[in-house]
């Protein structure tokens, strides 16, 4: 999906292809971690051998699962190609046990509620706090500020989130400076 890195350009971010071709090159031009999807759940199913693959390059601390899914069936399906194909994987302790072996950390977007400013998917972020075993972000349906602590409870203060289009440098009403502010006092509240 995306690469993230704050040196020597502050932000560097691309969307997809990153492959095992691609991977270590971005790394080496300083990205901290490189975000993947698609790839490893390639035609619908997990590519062990891929995954396995993006390891051995860019290492297991340099690797972000973009784990978004989408309901299906009472499940959360993890979904891969502009979140339009479902997997037959479906995001439970077992697979975020299983596949924290090959990652860094986790990134789920909520994709039934994602840009729609319909809140949040509380039994998401509840099923992330409970069972993912390493670093998680949550991504989709933040409108208000008070969604923002909703995360913090239902994610037992264990998942971190993302706002996109709800912020107003967006185009949206919440405050960037009120979002940053919350952050910087979760932040405070740890230590």
């Amino acid at each position: 999906m995306s690469v993230i890195t704050r040196s020597p350009c502050e932000w560097l971010l691309s969307r997809g292809g990153i492959n095992s071709d691609n991977c270590l090159s971005y790394i080496e031009k300083g990205a901290s971690h490189v975000i993947v999807t698609s790839y490893v759940f390639s035609n619908g199913q997990m590519d062990l051998e891929r995954l396995k693959d993006l390891v051995r390059i860019v290492g297991k601390e340099r690797l972000v699962l973009d784990l978004s899914c989408r309901k299906k069936e009472g499940k959360y399906a993890i979904v891969t190609d502009r979140w339009q194909k479902f997997s037959d994987v479906s995001l439970d302790a077992e697979v975020m046990q299983f596949l924290a072996n090959f990652a860094d950390e986790f990134l789920v977007h909520g994709v039934d509620v994602e840009g729609k400013k319909l809140g949040i998917d509380e039994e998401l972020v509840a099923l992330l706090g409970k069972y993912s075993p390493i670093p998680v972000t949550y991504a989709g349906g933040v409108t208000v500020m008070a969604d923002l602590e909703r995360i913090k409870l239902a994610g037992m203060e264990r998942v971190d989130v993302t706002v996109g289009s709800a912020l107003d440098i967006f185009g949206g009403d919440m405050a960037y400076e009120r979002v940053v502010a919350w952050h910087a006092q979760q932040k405070v509240s740890m230590v």
